[in-house]
């Protein structure tokens, strides 16, 4: 069976992301294959970048481009080039924050984030109650084939 996955360009700003998880990266390629799968499509001639930033380098972007500055888990900025779908960026500190806040692991919600950023690259959104209902029920389904929790449930 050949790979639907996309292409993986990782761009590690903080080295300290993987210290705490060295098999970050395959990890990450996991969980975008099993959501191609999932999703039914094909994104092996695509690329996405994957950005393991801090909460300094997010809040800026979160700033520029959004008008809030203040740190966010997760950025994702789609590419206008035919084969890339765009960057999902990441802020370690506030990562690390919320799965300790949320009792989960650290990878667990990373993989999370990579997934809720990757479906905003394809157009999935939270801004109505049923769009965040269908994308809420995407991250799910996807999570529980890799083995996480579901994220929304109440403990």
């Amino acid at each position: 069976m050949s790979t639907k996955k996309p292409i993986v360009n990782f761009i590690l700003h903080h080295k300290i992301w993987t210290k705490r998880v060295p098999s970050l990266r395959e990890e990450i390629s996991s969980a975008l294959e099993k959501t191609a799968e999932i999703l039914d499509r094909d994104f092996s001639e695509t690329e996405v970048s994957v950005v393991l930033a801090d909460d300094t380098e997010v809040q800026d972007l979160n700033k520029t481009f959004r008008n809030r500055d203040k740190p966010t888990n997760v950025l994702s900025f789609p590419s206008e080039q035919k084969d890339e779908l765009g960057d999902i960026i990441l802020a370690y500190e506030t990562v690390t924050r919320e799965a300790e806040e949320n009792g989960v692991s650290p990878l667990d919600h990373t993989l999370h984030l990579i997934i809720h950023g990757f479906l905003h690259l394809l157009g999935y959104d939270h801004e109505h109650e049923n769009e965040a209902k269908e994308m809420e029920n995407m991250e799910i389904r996807i999570l529980k084939d890799l083995h996480i929790n579901n994220p929304y449930e109440d403990k």
